[in-house]
């Protein structure tokens, strides 16, 4: 039986164009789930795409969003402190967070022992959402981007992290990177309601290609998000799509 997935594909002709095409989906998504559950759970991603997508977010919808009630996590982290410049948590700090009214953020700790810093970001995801055993976290926004191996979050192709199925969160020694990393597992990113690849550049063709086949052979982690009970969305400029 073919499965169905619910996916949005959007060209946008720049990426300036594609932040604000981004900017406008996470206040929509924001205004809908404040209305129906009173909060807003996000968890955002690093990189350069990330970056322009949270200057146009603070700079043109600041006024729009009831910061008070939107909850701030991460996708993934490396290894680094919080002010480091390879962290992610500092990127959404100075783009977003402290631009905006944001009280509720919820970093990863990229300054101690990985799998300590795992688990403590499990725990707390337990303690915020209410979970029982068994049970996953639900975000109503999950950023996310991808590498030109087609890795997403930090769930890298050829690393046993895309197959954990019985955590939250993980830790991962990357070796090409000679990094670890932090990050949120798959079955976490597939429950949520929404899950939103940010791509540009034409330099992400070649494996945009490959990523949008979701029926075909799923080599790539990005292939593998499909959201369950939710929906997701491609924004890519032109030159991704193109090349």
């Amino acid at each position: 039986m073919t499965k169905t997935i619910d996916l949005s594909l959007s060209v946008t002709d720049s990426p300036k164009q594609l932040a604000h095409h981004a900017a406008q989906l996470f206040i929509e998504r924001c205004r809908d789930a404040i209305e129906k559950r009173g909060e807003y759970n996000v968890a955002l991603s690093g990189g350069h795409t990330p970056k322009l997508f949270f200057e146009t977010l603070a700079a043109n919808f600041g006024s729009e969003i009831p910061w008070e009630k939107v909850n701030f996590y991460w996708v993934d982290e490396r290894c680094v402190g919080p002010d480091d410049e390879q962290s992610n948590y500092r990127l959404a700090k100075e783009e977003l967070l402290h631009k905006v009214a944001a009280t509720h953020f919820y970093r990863m700790k990229g300054e101690v022992n990985s799998q300590d810093a795992a688990d403590e970001y499990e725990s707390l995801l337990r303690r915020h959402f209410k979970l029982g055993a068994g049970q996953l976290p639900r975000f109503d926004f999950i950023l996310l981007g991808m590498g030109p191996d087609g890795h997403t979050a930090s769930l890298f192709p050829g690393y046993d992290g895309i197959e954990i199925t019985n955590r939250l969160v993980t830790d991962q020694y990357i070796r090409e990177m000679e990094s670890w990393r932090i990050t949120l597992t798959l079955p976490v990113l597939n429950n949520a309601r929404a899950c939103v690849f940010l791509i540009q550049g034409k330099e992400k063709h070649s494996v945009l290609a490959k990523a949008l086949d979701l029926l075909g052979e799923r080599n790539l982690p990005a292939q593998r998000v499909q959201p369950a009970n939710g929906k997701l969305y491609w924004i890519v400029d032109q030159g991704a799509f193109a090349g």
